[in-house]
């Protein structure tokens, strides 16, 4: 590997052969640089967090082996992420001839013009230095690439300008894959190419070379090739076609976060939290954990097609909206400081629709119905981590925790929690229910003031998810009340398409 200060100063092919070099293969040198920064236990794939005993094992294994990748998985798996990083692997500069466009290795071109330029100067040929980051190209598979466009074709203008018959390779005008020589080369959503497309990677993959019609060259290339696939494209859009797939030597499957704690640290290294937001809303352990819960419950609702996935962006651009609908109330109430509230979570359902794809009973509920429930059912989960599960005090009267609460809206009370009130008033309002900030005193007690009504709101959005009582939406926020008299006005409320009660929440 060559260091900055000696590309400054080797500038012709005699300099570079004077230098010691000698070319090696790209996977060689992929090979070579894994195996440095992992005797030296320096870190791979930053950022990339939950694949550190599955997924990145399996590319290194690949790597070593000089494998080319096939990285097989849903939405939102970091896939494109990780195919970006490979190029930190690639020595920092390798040398070029000149003006090659195909990134000529000076020891051993491949192009007409790098041949004839050597030929002609020999030791004198000018090389440049071409820096990893130029060695990446990275292309989406989408319907309307052709085979020009990946391996190249005759150019007319180029023809007429050199005043050259098109028999003359000369008038060749490359393609992505061969002008990534010597680089990696990313293919994108690899079932979306149409199958004559893929076929022309065949003797690219096998044999190594390419082959433009017309012309009887065989170009040797040197590519590190990763292809990208969902495997919902296998049925929906397209598939890879078997020869194709049978040449990509190593397939390796990638996952979603398979915890909450996982989930979170993707969350908070992805989202996009200003420092000024993050002064003005607070937000509690338990807010966090919520939001990552509705992702996992979508991921297996019957609502939700499990084929197509769940991207992250979906917690990602949750917790962004939480933020900013916390945020949009202390800006109408003038607070220099406010907490998340669970009412807030309705503030992020436009982040939930746009990420999940309905089967045909979510389609009959709708996209904001379906995205309720979600939220509904991360709180059901969550809850008994932290308070005592309700389902086992159902018959237990005497024992029940949360008896008192529930008596006190069998008395005929309710409470509305608006969406936009300020501090004050919505302490005031969760006060005002009997028990409430004492059970979670007991349950909580290490729970800071602000946590405590946050907890308190909690309480009682999983009171109404295990139906001891019921919760419905009103023109601003949500109404809780005693469940036999909610199922009484049951036909009043489904008058109104905008009031949703725990019984629509669970038929």
């Amino acid at each position: 590997m060559f260091t900055y200060e000696e590309t400054l100063r080797i500038k012709t092919l005699g300099d570079l052969k004077a230098a010691g070099y000698q070319p090696i293969s790209v996977k060689e040198e992929l090979r070579k640089n894994l195996i440095d920064k992992l005797q030296n236990k320096e870190p791979l794939f930053e950022g990339i967090i939950g694949y550190e005993g599955t997924v990145i094992p399996d590319i290194e294994r690949a790597i070593l082996s000089r494998h080319n990748i096939l990285l097989l998985g849903l939405r939102g798996q970091a896939k494109t992420r990780i195919a970006r990083q490979m190029v930190d692997l690639l020595d920092e500069y390798i040398p070029i001839v000149e003006g090659s466009e195909l990134n000529d290795d000076p020891l051993n071109p491949i192009s007409r013009y790098a041949k004839d330029l050597i030929e002609e100067l020999q030791d004198s040929t000018p090389i440049e230095w071409l820096h990893r980051g130029e060695r990446y190209t990275e292309k989406l598979a989408t319907p309307d690439v052709s085979v020009a466009d990946l391996i190249g074709d005759t150019d007319p203008i180029k023809a007429a300008t050199l005043k050259l018959p098109y028999s003359d390779e000369r008038v060749i005008h490359f393609g992505l894959v061969p002008r990534s020589h010597r680089g990696i080369f990313v293919i994108n959503e690899l079932p979306d190419l149409q199958a004559r497309i893929q076929v022309a990677l065949f003797n690219i993959l096998q044999e190594k070379d390419i082959q433009i019609r017309g012309f009887k060259l065989r170009i040797p290339l040197d590519i590190q090739f990763v292809f990208t696939a969902n495997p919902e494209d296998y049925t929906n859009r397209g598939s890879i076609v078997t020869p194709l797939k049978d040449r990509i030597e190593s397939q390796i499957l990638t996952h979603y976060p398979r915890s909450i704690e996982v989930s979170r640290q993707i969350t908070a290294q992805e989202a996009r939290i200003p420092e000024a937001q993050k002064k003005v809303v607070k937000v509690s352990e338990v807010a966090l954990n919520l939001i990552e819960q509705i992702a996992f419950e979508a991921r297996q609702s019957e609502y939700v097609d499990s084929r197509s996935g769940v991207s992250a962006r979906l917690t990602i651009t949750a917790y962004e909206n939480l933020m900013s609908a916390a945020e949009r109330r202390a800006l109408l109430f003038n607070d220099k400081q406010t907490n998340v509230r669970i009412t807030d979570f309705w503030g992020i359902i436009p982040s939930i629709t746009g990420k999940i794809e309905l089967v045909y009973e979510g389609e009959q509920e709708g996209p904001a119905k379906v995205a309720q429930i979600l939220i509904g059912k991360a709180i059901r989960s969550i809850f008994p981590t932290i308070f005592p599960d309700p389902e086992k005090f159902k018959k237990e009267d005497d024992k029940n925790p949360y008896q008192e609460i529930a008596n006190w809206f069998s008395a005929g009370h309710k409470v509305d929690l608006l969406t936009d009130i300020p501090d004050a008033q919505y302490r005031q309002i969760l006060l005002s229910v009997p028990g409430l900030e004492q059970l979670v005193k007991k349950y909580q007690p290490k729970a800071d003031e602000e946590t405590k009504y946050f907890l308190m709101e909690f309480v009682l959005h999983a009171l109404a998810e295990y139906s001891f009582i019921s919760k419905h939406m009103v023109d601003t926020g949500l109404q809780f009340r005693d469940l036999l008299s909610s199922m009484f006005t049951m036909g009043d409320r489904e008058e109104d398409d905008d009031q949703l009660s725990d019984m629509d929440f669970y038929g």
